[in-house]
């Protein structure tokens, strides 16, 4: 799989938006003219190198089919573009349904799947006074991730039990039980943080 760095996929995010070819008035009515142009056509000639765009005869770029096996191809396991995904950034699950095109409810069980097999951490954020859960990848999750390269899907079985991925559970749930419950906004934060300072603790065999 090619690596993607955060403008990289906002501009195939962008492409697969406007159905697979875009132009220099989709790039400058999208928030990446916000990178200003000197990175926006570094990317589009890092995107061109990677085989990842293609030129068109207009000056258009269309996306390649190799660009679409990363993310978007649903013979592809959610689970896979899910980590695939948070290798690039982290993401809340409105931003990942929104990248991958996937609808919320069926987000929400896969990535619970991935947390009780500590492949991926929920951390609590606050932006412009709202607590969102933003998903990261953790090291177990990479390393998944990287394996399906050389050894296909289906060697990853996200059912598996132990008890490790018993208490992560466990602590997610009371992370989520907390962020639904009527306490102050500083207290929620305090128990996230030692919630997810456990966690950290129990993916690194340090607990």
């Amino acid at each position: 799989m090619k690596k993607l760095g955060v403008p990289e996929l906002e501009i195939l995010d962008l492409a697969i938006k406007v159905r697979g070819t875009f132009n220099e008035t989709d790039l400058e009515s999208s928030r990446l003219k916000q990178l200003g142009v000197g990175k926006v056509l570094d990317t589009l000639a890092s995107l061109k190198d990677k085989k990842l765009i293609v030129l068109n005869d207009d000056g258009s770029f269309s996306i390649t089919d190799l660009a679409k096996e990363i993310l978007w191809n649903g013979d592809i396991p959610l689970w896979t573009r899910i980590l695939r995904l948070l290798q690039i950034k982290s993401c809340s699950i409105k931003e990942i349904s929104r990248i991958l095109g996937e609808p919320e409810e069926g987000l929400g069980m896969e990535i619970k799947k991935l947390q009780k097999n500590q492949f991926v951490l929920m951390s609590p954020q606050r932006v412009n006074e709202t607590i969102l859960r933003i998903f990261e990848i953790l090291p177990q999750g990479a390393e998944a991730v990287d394996r399906t390269e050389t050894e296909g899907f289906e060697k990853t079985d996200l059912d598996k039990s132990n008890q490790g991925i018993e208490i992560s559970s466990i602590i997610y749930d009371i992370q989520k039980e907390v962020q639904d419950s009527q306490m102050k906004s500083a207290q929620k934060e305090a128990v996230a943080r030692k919630l997810a300072e456990l966690r950290d603790k129990l993916a690194t065999g340090s607990l």
